[in-house]
């Protein structure tokens, strides 16, 4: 399997019932979070009371420094959403592509949703972080955004893909073993968040993408010994 492979693998796929269908919710959960950003940020410039020319200016300013945030903090939302879904998108693809796969056995749904939760958290906390060297350095603030946004997204959705056939220690192992690889799927994933509309696709794309190097984890990385005790086969 070639460094980009999985993006391919799973760009493939994105005729299936499964996938359109978790597309259309994510585009729903993003709008409703983009909408509630747009109303919050309206109602904070209302707040000052400013005279009518001021606050049609602030409004208008305020509208657009929205949107540019919503863009920005796309991220966070997707790997949310990502986590969300991980189980029914998995579900899709080892059906397609992994039938002889046995049944997941990792962590506890309770687990994984937490894991999820987490994940989303940290994603928000690096993107803040990018956003702020994107404002102190720019240019090279946008690279290292990028870096920062590629190591969140592609860790954070590995780990939480690997979680449903093995214990998180087990999953952050092989995810240390072949960590370029989910760098490299996070790096494009990253760069295709400031794409709008293709922005949209993270969180399924993404989820895809893992659960192919997954597979080719467990054919070479992971130890049979260690799968077979954590996946039931």
């Amino acid at each position: 399997m070639s460094l980009f492979e999985p993006i391919g693998k799973a760009l493939s796929q994105t005729d299936d019932p499964v996938f359109i269908g978790v597309l259309w919710r994510s585009l729903a959960w993003s709008a409703l979070c983009f909408a509630g950003l747009h109303v919050l940020t309206l109602w904070g410039v209302h707040q000052l009371h400013l005279p009518s020319w001021i606050g049609w200016l602030a409004d208008i300013a305020g509208t657009v420094a929205a949107s540019i945030l919503a863009m920005w903090l796309f991220l966070p939302v997707a790997a949310a959403i990502g986590t969300i879904y991980i189980e029914r998108i998995s579900r899709a693809v080892e059906a397609r592509f992994y039938p002889h796969l046995p049944p997941p056995a990792g962590e506890s749904a309770m687990v994984q949703m937490w894991d999820g939760g987490v994940v989303a958290l940290k994603v928000l906390a690096l993107n803040i972080l990018a956003l702020v060297l994107v404002l102190a350095l720019p240019g090279i603030g946008f690279v290292l955004g990028w870096a920062i946004a590629a190591y969140a997204i592609g860790r954070g959705l590995f780990v939480a893909v690997a979680m449903r056939r093995m214990p998180r220690p087990v999953a952050e192992s092989v995810y240390y073993r072949i960590r370029l690889s989910v760098l490299a799927q996070g790096a494009v994933l990253a760069l295709a968040a400031y794409v709008p509309v293709l922005n949209l696709l993270i969180p399924v794309i993404g989820t895809a993408a893992m659960v192919h190097l997954l597979d080719r984890s467990m054919a070479g990385t992971v130890p049979p010994a260690a799968f077979a005790a954590h996946s039931g086969a």
